[in-house]
């Protein structure tokens, strides 16, 4: 495999999933096993996890660029495009902010249900590990796509256990990203996406939607246009 991000080679792995997240979200070992390494196998050149790493090959596809996302960053093409970054896309941000129409806005002190942007302002919506704690997924993907110009495209990145369907955590007991140590009500779970996520992106008023994928199942990034 080769970083999409800085071209690198070299890959190290930190297991991050702690005992009471894997009981909450009733995951089998091999579910443990592609979560870890989605979350924690990291390009030992610049630091970007394979969700990170999925994302920029993603971005990098729908703009049939075959650079690296550091490349890419520096092109003319970029510099034309209105990026709108919602939360820090894990550390693609550093590489992102350097184009010349990028902007960055942070949930959940900025509503991703009620952006307080023009509508149809925007060529490409970024958004990373974001939509599982909005308490309601479809209207944040429909703000996204409101946001949207004409062929517009929103790249997101979800945790995603491919062998079951997306369920609600309503009426189940808070669950926490973040991390074991530092539990924080602003990585609140609510929605554990599956196998069907394409449909909130459908339900959302996309048209289209693809799957970009450098490693089955942990490295999966999600256009839609």
């Amino acid at each position: 495999m080769i970083c999409s991000v800085c071209g690198g080679t070299s890959f190290s792995l930190t297991p991050v999933l702690w005992e009471q997240l894997i009981k909450d979200w009733q995951l089998s070992r091999y579910e443990v096993e592609y979560v870890n390494r989605q979350q924690g196998l990291s390009c030992d050149v610049c630091g970007s996890n394979l969700r990170s790493i999925a994302l920029a090959r993603a971005i990098l596809d729908s703009y049939s660029a075959t650079a690296t996302l550091r490349e890419f960053v520096q092109t003319p093409l970029a510099d034309r495009l209105r990026v709108l970054e919602i939360n820090p896309a894990g550390s693609l941000m550093n590489t992102l902010e350097k184009m010349e129409q990028h902007r960055l806005v942070f949930y959940p002190a900025y509503d991703m249900t009620r952006l307080d942007i023009e509508t149809s302002s925007v060529d490409l919506v970024v958004h990373s590990d974001t939509l599982e704690h909005i308490d309601d997924p479809v209207a944040g993907l429909s703000e996204c796509r409101r946001v949207l110009a004409e062929n517009g495209r929103c790249i997101f990145t979800v945790p995603v256990i491919v062998d079951r369907f997306s369920r609600s955590r309503k009426g189940l007991a808070p669950s926490f990203h973040g991390s074991e140590k530092e539990p924080q009500g602003d990585y609140l779970v609510h929605t554990e996406f599956g196998v069907d996520i394409w449909k909130y992106a459908l339900q959302a008023g996309f048209n289209a939607v693809t799957f970009h994928c450098i490693e089955y199942p942990a490295g999966l990034a999600i256009e839609a246009r």
